[in-house]
């Protein structure tokens, strides 16, 4: 992809050889010169096709961001979804534990009130038996004391 760079190596080794350079090493330092060039400078050509390279680049990396963007906004959407369904759920089987709860209550209630009202007839019961032998013995009382007096 590079272009030669121009550089005119004859006329830098005259100039080497004028500075008193030997013929030999001004001509192989002029080689090395091109060499160095030709491997490691850059032309205007080079810089053009990296910047091409990277504008091509960036255009992906814009593409990539956007579909990312795009995927995001997707499992935002999604999520927002999911979690309206589950709260619906949740409070469905809210509704439905408090339905149950309170048919439970009542039952427990009821069974309560029951055995409440079988201890107060069996306490009345008891009590009225009680109390009626206590007559029965008074009066007996009474009569034995009433024949003795």
């Amino acid at each position: 992809m590079s272009t030669a760079i121009a550089f005119d190596t004859l006329a830098y080794a005259k100039r080497l050889k004028a500075a008193g350079v030997p013929e030999a090493q001004a001509e192989v330092q002029a080689e090395t010169i091109v060499d160095l060039m030709e491997e490691r400078l850059a032309t205007k050509l080079d810089i053009d096709v990296v910047r091409r390279d990277m504008k091509e680049i960036e255009a992906g990396l814009k593409r990539d961001i956007e579909n990312v963007r795009r995927d995001m906004k997707e499992m935002e959407t999604g999520l927002k979804r999911d979690m309206k369904e589950m709260e619906t759920g949740l409070k469905r089987d809210m509704k439905e534990m408090e339905v149950g709860l309170k048919r439970d209550m009542k039952e427990l209630d009821a069974s309560l009130q029951a055995k409440m009202k079988e201890m107060e007839l069996r306490l009345t019961h008891n009590l009225t038996l009680r109390l009626g032998g206590m007559m029965a013995a008074s009066i007996a009382i009474v009569a034995a004391l009433v024949k003795l007096l």
